[in-house]
């Protein structure tokens, strides 16, 4: 150790110790989409694969092709356990990437699945996530067109990896992304946070709680395109600036990410979020905060104040939007950051996560 190295001796300077952002090896943290995520992908991936399309950074690429408009997207799942209450790796990989098709406000028509397996898995085990996967895709509306197979040894491969990309059309005059939050602009949820999460980890550590805890795993598709239909409706399309679903990292990370791409902040009300009391509960005994606990059917919807309550209440009527809430609004003080006023008046400052809460959980 070097001595005159305030990072690695912080306590000689008697300050608190930064976190340090040079990592010589990957970590779990590199997977939380919090900051060390951010880091990995920007300094590795787009510093290397560098184009206009890429540097949006949106969860899908909006491609021109032959004329048409049409959204491309990957993804992979690595969830520990394989199957939970309200869904599996199998639902869970055609609805997330369906989900982030959506996102970008296209119409999601065709998925690739590729499976890694690990030698010594059940094939019962395979039908059974592959029969799940059928299933979610015809609810969706998609099909699965095209995958592949391959077999890893034993102890490598966590009997199951699965990665999905997916083909959607953009057939309406939409752009919504990642930069476009302006301030004024309202901040919408479709429902309650860290359902998926929190039933995650009941499963990995045998919790109980008072009421049965699901995954909220669902495909967003129908809900985004009620939304488009009123904005068209409207004659206003472009009041819909911006669609993200909290998956890693949680609400915090994603609004982080819109204000950070946006040049803006973000003004939240914590009495405006939806939280089960199942889910409080547990993340004030565990020490988590729901704020960064991942979801698989949540979506925010960043828009224009003059059509906020026609769109929330179109949420409202929409089976995966019943519990929506008008949770802040855009500002244009401190920009790239996000504050919450608490229930108890204050106000705090809600960063991007630094480490990993809940790892393999999508």
């Amino acid at each position: 150790m070097n001595p005159t190295d305030e990072r690695e001796s912080p306590e000689i300077f008697g300050s608190c110790p930064l976190p340090i952002f040079e990592h010589p090896q990957i970590v779990l943290g590199h997977g939380s989409g919090g900051k060390l995520s951010a880091e990995l992908i920007d300094k590795v991936f787009v510093s290397r694969f560098s184009n206009p399309t890429l540097e949006r950074m949106d969860d899908q690429a909006a491609l021109e092709i032959g004329g048409a408009r049409l959204a491309f997207t990957t993804d992979s799942f690595v969830v520990t356990p394989l199957f939970f209450p309200g869904g599996d790796i199998g639902s869970l990989a055609v609805n997330g990437t369906v989900n982030d098709l959506a996102m970008g406000g296209a119409k999601p028509l065709y998925l690739s699945a590729a499976f890694i397996l690990e030698e010594g898995m059940p094939t019962v085990e395979l039908e059974r996530i592959v029969d799940s996967m059928r299933t979610a895709a015809d609810i969706a509306g998609v099909q699965i067109v095209t995958g592949d197979t391959k077999v890893v040894n034993r102890g490598k491969g966590d009997k199951v990896f699965i990665n999905t990309s997916g083909i959607g059309v953009l057939d309406r005059a939409t752009r919504l992304s990642a930069d476009g939050a302006q301030p004024g602009d309202k901040i919408l949820l479709n429902g309650y946070l860290g359902d998926h999460g929190i039933t995650i980890l009941s499963q990995r550590e045998n919790l109980e709680f008072e009421c049965d805890l699901r995954s909220d795993c669902a495909s967003l598709s129908g809900l985004v395109q009620a939304m488009l239909d009123e904005a068209e409706a409207a004659g206003a399309l472009d009041a819909i600036r911006c669609m993200r679903d909290p998956t890693r990292g949680g609400a915090a990370s994603t609004l982080n990410e819109i204000a950070g791409r946006s040049r803006v902040g973000m003004s939240l009300v914590e009495d405006r979020i939806p939280v089960r009391e199942a889910v409080r509960g547990a993340c004030e005994l565990l020490g988590l905060d729901p704020m960064y606990v991942a979801n698989e059917g949540k979506l925010l919807a960043v828009v224009a104040p003059e059509l906020a309550e026609r769109l929330l209440a179109v949420m409202r009527a929409h089976p995966l939007g019943a519990d929506a809430s008008m949770i802040g609004e855009v500002v244009a003080t401190h920009p790239g950051m996000v504050t919450m006023k608490t229930g108890i008046g204050g106000t705090r400052v809600v960063d991007l996560l630094f480490g990993e809460q809940l790892p393999r959980i999508c």
